[in-house]
């Protein structure tokens, strides 16, 4: 990859503790869903030269690197906002206004569906069931669930989450 072609936030690549677990994992049944979490988990998403790294080390064709990590929600290939606000799109809260909820985040922050405000603070994205159908409509923020929320609750929402970043 030339100079040029490296992404803004610079060119990224697998750790030695990375490809050490890639090492480990790699004869072992069910290695791509392991290594893949694992890289997600250190980079926050899969950034493109790693997922060619993973295929180099793992002897695996990158369409399948990429047929996995495009099937999983929980998979990310763009870095996504410090607090990421994922929005249950599950039948229960699509029906209990979960779309409402991302318009209105949208409206709040400016950015659209599974885009990234300009200081890099926040997302918005849709998932499938969050499990949660009791609680319609569900939200998760930094791995916080929330329930029964409203679109009258999103301006708070939000500016409590703005607040925590003023305090970091």
């Amino acid at each position: 990859m030339s100079n040029a072609a490296k992404p803004a936030e610079g060119l990224q690549t697998l750790t030695p503790e990375l490809k050490a677990f890639i090492a480990e994992w790699k004869s072992k049944p069910g290695n791509l869903i392991m290594v893949l979490h694992r890289v997600q988990q250190h980079f926050g998403f899969i950034p493109r030269e790693v997922a060619f790294e993973v295929a180099d080390l793992l002897d695996t064709p990158l369409a399948k690197i990429y047929g996995v990590i495009t099937f999983y929600n929980f998979f990310k290939l763009k870095k996504p906002g410090r607090h990421n606000i994922q929005v249950c799109m599950g039948t229960a809260c699509y029906l209990k206004g979960g779309e409402d909820i991302i318009h209105e985040l949208e409206e709040i922050l400016g950015v659209g569906l599974n885009t990234v405000t300009a200081d890099g603070e926040f997302s918005i994205e849709a998932v499938r069931c969050l499990g949660c159908c009791g609680l319609a409509p569900v939200l998760v923020v930094d791995g916080e669930v929330h329930g029964k929320v409203q679109t009258k609750d999103m301006q708070g929402l939000v500016q409590a989450l703005k607040a925590k970043v003023t305090k970091e």
